[in-house]
């Protein structure tokens, strides 16, 4: 059996932390873990997702959660709670609902203080990593008999019916990404008639039905490349000269956004260094496979600008065409040839060298899992004896992640952000005194996961902002801030700083909190937005050249609602504590913050989200956010257009359910059924926006769809996909379906204003 562990690695000489691995989670098989019946119900669980795969596409986290649950010898002792129709919701029924989500989801809690959970659902992130590895010569290095048979569930468990694979796991199929998943089938050993229901078969015929492979998107073209199943003469140019350029230009790639830039860096170097991996008998097949015409024949100058309809969302315009046609036709047949050839190899040591200090600042796990095969890459291309190379190959493991539908790839892990938003809703419920040692573990593992020092030597060099002060998603040697999760992570030590340190454990220091805010007030641009990783300022006029046809607002940084909320709460909480520290500067920094917030408003009252699916959370978001900032529904009329939103959106039942094309279509797209996490969103944006005092009903509806909601053993049902970025790849988090529902429990129980409190209780 799989079993998760935790902070594994010190003896290992090539993997480095700076907190002792404190939060790192990975994956490990022993085949003589688990009784015969522990082993049945694992089967059992995977057969059930597949026979139900088109069902609900997210896995449950089966694994983890079984071995954990064991582990803790958990049973549910709460009787359930359940509520008819029209029956009023008692303050005990709210409570016991809320103590059973939270008796649960406690005994879920890791050693080292957070809550594992997937953070995944792309279906192009696994296979250029076993495409790397393979050119490379390390698959059977690094992936073991039993990592190959879970990689290949997965894929089985989410391909289409129509044999294809979508860009996501309840997306429709793309050439893009059942390209990729196809070589990666074959790679793993599977023959052209192999899989599960003839998965190979099904894929390639999807492919051939559509043109070939020559139509995938520019990724899947520079991936293929890189494989030997495709000619890099058919790829646009990636040009490393990029990277030398004055970095006042406007399109120096200093301007990009951080996860854009660090994707083409070393996509720069392979394209240049034109590395294709051995010619082996598998790849010359795979040529034949999945081309409509003889590989040697393929005219591969002409197909550069081949893009299937299926993978075009954001086509590439005029301007884009004749710029890739100029370096095509003029740039690079002169960078072939002597003095100017000269200029290309200068340009190639630049970029392996950025990509040096970028591997040595994330301790090798780098920026995210679409970087890392690429880095690791270049890497092995550079010296395959390398230390560099070495190095990357332990961190591989912070990436894989295990379900019930077999071995997927991460982001790169949600650590930090699921555990912030785990205690918010841990003390939204005020039990707190019964849960500290609960919450006493995630405040240590909050103060030990910050980053205590920003990136080493001359960082603005390398096109880096500071991060001492910062959390980042995952875990401390992850490395990179963002924004809502440093805002997110404050503002739970800031509530931790006003409890009794015998219940919680000690403060934070205060020159840690001072940190953390001089990392979230240099995120806010002009406007009083705030960006995730890095300031804004990039043109926006360079979307316009934003190479990937199937994301959109990729190349620069940008503001989001939600990290601007987060930060409004966390630094009005952090001003409580120390109120005479930068006073007038916060004060400046939450009216513009707020006024950003009620600018970005929809017509219909919504916000739109980034990060989660879509509408409901960018509204739940920008209500919390504006009620911080003492904007109410009493006084400021974005919260009430936002709570009629709200209203009008809630379904008969009295839950809430949107569909996760509402991020591509930019519009609230409803679905057919309702989604409890989007239910407690709702709920919680109609709190927060005082419903309770004009009427509760809309609040009791949707308390009652929670508390009918919740399994018999505190659990909630897993459902649609929660999480998105760049408009059009959804991600799930598999966190969310306890963590949103406890939280909205606890306000409604605590908070709401609907529920008739006991005489002498005080929230």
């Amino acid at each position: 059996m799989w079993r998760i562990e935790y902070g594994k690695g010190a003896n290992d000489p090539h993997l480095f932390s700076t907190n002792n691995l404190h939060g790192r989670q990975t994956w490990k098989f022993d085949p003589n873990a688990g009784t015969p019946e522990e082993r049945a119900e694992v089967e059992a669980a995977r057969e059930n997702y597949y026979q139900n795969r088109f069902k609900i596409q997210p896995s449950s986290d089966f694994l983890w959660r079984f071995q954990m649950l064991r582990e803790r010898n958990f049973k549910q002792e709460i009787p359930a709670v359940r509520i008819g129709e029209g029956d009023d919701i008692t303050f005990d029924q709210a409570t016991a609902a809320y103590r059973r989500a939270a008796t649960f989801w406690n005994a879920l809690q890791s050693p080292h203080g957070h809550w594992p959970a997937e953070n995944a659902g792309v279906n192009f992130f696994c296979p250029p990593l076993v495409m790397s590895l393979y050119s490379m010569g390390y698959l059977n290095v690094v992936f073991s008999a039993e990592h190959k048979k879970e990689i290949l569930r997965y894929s089985y468990n989410h391909q289409n019916e129509d044999g294809g694979w979508g860009l996501h796991i309840a997306g429709p199929s793309m050439m893009f990404t059942t390209c990729l998943n196809y070589c990666m089938m074959r790679i793993l050993g599977e023959g052209t008639e192999g899989g599960r229901d003839n998965a190979c078969a099904r894929a390639r015929k999807w492919i051939l039905d559509r043109g070939g492979a020559q139509y995938s998107a520019s990724w899947g073209k520079t991936w293929m490349a890189i494989l030997g199943v495709y000619d890099w003469e058919g790829s646009n140019p990636i040009p490393p000269e990029f990277w030398t350029y004055p970095t006042l230009l406007p399109f120096h790639p200093s301007k990009m956004l951080c996860y854009c830039r660090l994707t083409f860096l070393p996509m720069s170097y392979c394209y240049a260094k034109k590395f294709v991996g051995p010619i082996t008998p598998l790849v010359e097949q795979l040529r034949q496979e999945i081309y409509c015409e003889p590989y040697s024949e393929i005219k591969w100058s002409k197909v550069r600008h081949h893009c299937a309809k299926e993978d075009n969302y954001y086509p590439h315009g005029r301007v884009q065409r004749f710029m890739w046609d100029t370096l095509y036709n003029v740039c690079e047949p002169l960078l072939a040839w002597w003095p100017f050839k000269k200029i290309r190899d200068n340009a190639i040591q630049f970029t392996i060298d950025q990509i040096h200090y970028e591997d040595e600042n994330s301790r090798y796990i780098t920026i995210g899992c679409i970087e890392k095969p690429l880095m690791m890459l270049a890497c092995w291309v550079e010296d395959p004896s390398g230390e560099a190379f070495k190095k990357h190959l332990p961190r591989l493991d912070d990436y894989i992640w295990l379900g019930e539908d077999g071995i997927k790839i991460q982001s790169f892990g949600s650590q930090t952000w699921d555990c912030s938003l785990a205690i918010q809703a841990l003390l939204a419920g005020n039990l707190h005194n019964e849960f500290g040692p609960v919450l006493k573990k995630a405040h240590d593992f909050l103060k030990i996961s910050q980053v205590r020092i920003n990136p080493c030597g001359d960082y603005l060099a390398h096109f880096r902002h500071i991060s001492k002060g910062c959390w980042t998603f995952s875990d401390r040697d992850h490395g990179w801030q963002v924004s809502d999760c440093t805002a997110e992570a404050l503002r739970c030590c800031c509530l931790f700083a006003m409890m009794s340190p015998e219940v919680v454990g000690e403060p934070m220091e205060a020159e840690c909190m001072y940190d953390a805010v001089n990392v979230i007030m240099s995120l806010q641009s002009p406007n009083g937005g705030v960006s995730a990783w890095e300031p804004t300022g990039a043109p926006k006029w360079l979307e316009w050249l934003n190479p990937v046809e199937f994301f959109e607002d990729l190349v620069i940084e940008y503001d989001y609602i939600e990290c601007t909320s987060s930060s409004i709460q966390a630094l009005l909480l952090f001003r409580k504590l120390y109120p005479s520290h930068r006073r007038k500067e916060i004060k400046n920094f939450i009216t513009r913050a707020a006024d950003y917030i009620e600018s970005i408003q929809y017509a219909d009252g919504s916000w739109y989200g980034n990060w989660g699916i879509c509408f409901l959370y960018g509204t739940w978001f920008a209500i919390k956010g504006l009620e911080a900032a003492g904007r109410t529904y009493h006084n400021c009329e974005a919260v009430r257009k936002g709570v009629d939103f709200l209203l009008k959106t809630q379904r008969e039942d009295g839950g809430w359910g949107e569909h996760y094309t509402s991020c591509t279509n930019k519009k609230y797209t409803a679905q057919d059924s309702t989604n409890l996490v989007q239910t407690a969103l709702g709920l919680m944006g109609l709190i927060h926006g005082r419903q309770a005092e004009r009427d509760p009903t809309p609040i009791h509806r949707a308390a009652r769809v929670l508390i009918n909601g919740q399994l018999d053993d505190g659990d909630f049902p897993q459902q649609e996909l929660m999480g998105v970025f760049m408009r059009n790849a959804m991600l799930h988090y598999g966190a969310y379906r306890n963590v949103f529902p406890l939280w909205a429990l606890g306000e409604y129980r605590t908070y709401s204003g609907a529920v008739a409190l006991p005489k002498g209780f005080e929230p």
